[in-house]
């Protein structure tokens, strides 16, 4: 399992193409660029003609397609491909997407990117009706749903089963005669569309992916939407009118790339927005500003921009660790941002510094890259997070599912930085993060998931409901 210099890792990420004459090859290059979404495996499945063809493997996507007789095996004019890192089932093949369904009557290929948190007891319940799973992730029970169903149309059976699952999802499906995006209703996970200049369309994660293969923006799909893609062109229908944006702010925070837009809202201007309003909410007497790499850089220098304080880059990040054999143990942790961070001693020797990152989880890597910095020589290091504590669990699609393993949900601002040996540490408020992020939709917090701060979330928890609660009241208890 990979293991980030942080520790906090997305689902997956997706990418789909219709109408491109070697379409699997362009959606390798799709999920190339969202290879940071997920590296424990990668697939993609072609439809040639109306028959689905497709490979996967663990890995990341150059390793599972290292053989070109794969890709060259893909043929057809539309694909749809998924990198993974799993929050929902174990590792190996089998849970590697997309996966393909062959029925007596139909095709289909299935991709998802989020977390179902009713997927447990609708599992449950289609086992017991004698449904046989081939993997143990969340999304296999959409087909299940989706075969079911009562309904005349395979549109009519999807828009039916979307309105089962709970959570979040964006879900890319490739039939013979279509491919079909769908989103949760409330957007937690991104989703857009984007037309390549031979008229082909394009579904991915992130917009990173539209430029990458020389796609235009089109739109992004919006909660509770469906959005059918065939030779005829792209249509957008509504399975629920029940929604309430809720764009998970972690990923301006830390998980999408800097060059991507969500919502109109490009990462790169939000992070350096955090950072500018870190300075003024959190000023400190220092000589640099440095970022750690490489989701922080943007917020280091718009607080250096904000505070007058020089920007440096104090941290170099190797990017050649193999992430594949690093395992989630404690002490391999610690060796792993040893492995991956080096301090630049030149730059920091003798320096008051300022040190801006995005997130704290467990505290284990801020420990580590504060220690890196003193034993370069640094005389200072403040600590400033461009987001709020991470107080709360996330349940649509982050690894992070008890309260345990997040340090400010058990302990004060003042104890974590003694437990991670800073001269000072200061979080970004909620309001700051919010208006650092700048939507304006009419929900709450501005159409933003705010619960990993405060604990409100936007939806029931299902099947996470009792165990969270029993873990508020353990914390509690503790406290």
């Amino acid at each position: 399992m990979p293991t980030e210099v942080k520790s906090l890792n997305e689902e997956c990420g997706v990418f789909g193409v219709w109408g491109h004459h070697d379409a699997a090859r362009l959606s390798y290059f799709g999920l190339h660029s969202l290879q940071h979404r997920g590296q424990e495996g990668a697939g993609i499945v072609a439809n040639n003609k109306g028959k689905l063809k497709g490979h996967r493997n663990v890995g990341l996507i150059a390793e599972v397609f290292k053989d070109e007789a794969e890709l060259e095996r893909l043929k057809g004019n539309a694909a749809i491909g998924h990198v993974r890192y799993g929050t929902s089932g174990s590792g190996g093949i089998n849970n590697i997407q997309p996966f393909l369904f062959k029925f007596y009557d139909s095709e289909v290929a299935l991709a998802h990117n989020g977390n179902l948190i009713n997927a447990k007891s609708l599992r449950f319940e289609l086992e017991r009706e004698g449904a046989i799973f081939h993997s143990n992730s969340d999304t296999e029970v959409l087909m299940h749903l989706i075969r079911r169903s009562k309904e005349e149309t395979f549109l009519e059976k999807l828009k039916e089963s979307l309105n089962i699952v709970k959570g979040g999802f964006a879900y890319l499906l490739l039939t013979e005669d279509a491919m079909i995006g769908a989103l949760d209703p409330n957007g937690f996970r991104p989703l857009s569309i984007g037309q390549m200049q031979n008229g082909a369309y394009i579904l991915a994660s992130e917009t990173c992916a539209l430029d990458v293969v020389g796609a235009k923006f089109v739109r992004q799909v919006m909660p509770g939407e469906i959005v059918i893609i065939d030779d005829a062109g792209y249509r957008i229908e509504k399975y629920t009118n029940e929604t309430t944006m809720s764009i998970c702010s972690m990923e301006y925070i830390y998980f999408a790339r800097p060059d991507s837009d969500i919502a109109g809202v490009n990462v790169h201007t939000a992070r350096k927005n955090m950072g500018r309003r870190l300075a003024v909410e959190a000023p400190v007497d220092a000589d640099i500003v440095i970022g750690v790499p490489n989701s922080s850089l943007s917020a280091a220098s718009g607080y250096a921009e904000m505070s007058g304080i020089p920007y440096e880059m104090g941290l170099v990040k190797n990017q050649y660790v193999a992430r594949t054999f690093i395992q989630p143990t404690q002490e391999l942790r610690e060796q792993g941002v040893r492995m991956k961070l080096s301090a630049v001693r030149g730059v920091v020797e003798g320096k008051k510094v300022v040190m801006v990152d995005d997130s704290i989880v467990r505290g284990t890597t801020s420990r580590r890259i504060v220690d890196l910095l003193r034993e370069a020589g640094a005389s200072e290091v403040h600590v400033r997070i461009g987001s709020p504590p991470l107080r709360y669990p996330c349940f649509y699609g982050i690894d992070i599912q008890t309260r345990e393993e997040l340090i400010a949900a058990n302990h004060s601002v003042k104890e974590i930085e003694s437990l991670i040996g800073a001269d000072s540490l200061a979080y970004l408020s909620e309001d700051g993060l919010i208006e650092s992020i700048g939507l304006n939709y009419d929900a709450p917090y501005s159409g933003l998931c705010m619960a990993y701060f405060n604990g409100d979330f936007p939806t029931d928890l299902y099947d996470y409901e009792a165990d969270y609660l029993k873990s508020l009241e353990e914390t509690q208890e503790q406290k």
